[in-house]
């Protein structure tokens, strides 16, 4: 491996839209997929293996900013930098009245995609800041802030974005800085929508093998 590889971290890689990200970068990147379950990120390696790419698989919580902060620096000795970031992983609550809000449920809300994200930006972007071409970040936005049922996830996701939205706003003017790319993903029938609407018909959905791609490309990443 030279050091011009492209690397490209997925955090959020065992399952929907960040397994089939992974999939579709391979083999122009060596992937780094996080995620908490084995399985699924040996499933993912499979697959990139089959079109002739390598993985490294990181079975970890990103709520674990130790084991995160390890990663990083991982990635620091062995490469030095990164090319790409893509931050699917998500935790969507049950929909309910705000005033049913699970108080444990809420903490994983606020934890996985509020806090966690806060403290991974700091962690990756010096990686990101380092490597032999400017890099790119994708951050997912699915705007429900204000919806009845929504009180946590609704909150939680924006939070998320105003962050996406402030680092994205310091580096666009910068020639090394990494670009901050916020899309807004077309309807998946991914677990996290299943949770906010069970029974659905997933006919009219866009599958994430095929969604993940489109967006790789509309983006000139791949």
């Amino acid at each position: 491996m030279t050091e011009k590889t492209k690397i490209a971290l997925i955090t959020g890689a065992s399952r929907g839209l960040g397994f089939h990200l992974a999939e579709a970068l391979a083999p122009e990147y060596h992937i780094v997929a996080v995620a908490k379950t084995t399985g699924a990120l040996e499933e993912l390696d499979d697959r990139i293996k089959a079109k002739g790419g390598d993985a490294t698989l990181a079975p970890m919580d990103i709520t674990n900013p130790d084991a995160m902060a390890h990663l990083c620096r991982g990635i620091y000795d062995r490469w030095g930098y990164l090319d790409f970031w893509a931050h699917t992983a998500i935790y969507a609550q049950l929909l309910s009245p705000a005033d049913h809000l699970d108080p444990k449920d809420f903490d994983r809300t606020i934890g996985t995609n509020v806090t966690a994200t806060g403290k991974l930006i700091p962690m990756v972007g010096p990686l990101l800041n380092m490597g032999p071409r400017r890099a790119d970040v994708m951050f997912f936005d699915d705007p429900h802030a204000g919806e009845k049922f929504y009180g946590a996830y609704g909150a939680a996701k924006a939070a998320q974005i105003a962050m996406a939205k402030s680092w994205q706003a310091e580096t666009q003017n910068s020639e090394k800085a990494p670009r901050i790319h916020i899309v807004q993903p077309n309807p998946m029938p991914t677990g996290t929508r299943a949770r906010f609407h069970p029974g659905e018909g997933k006919a009219a959905l866009t599958h994430p093998r095929d969604e993940a791609p489109r967006l790789l490309k509309s983006l000139g990443l791949i």
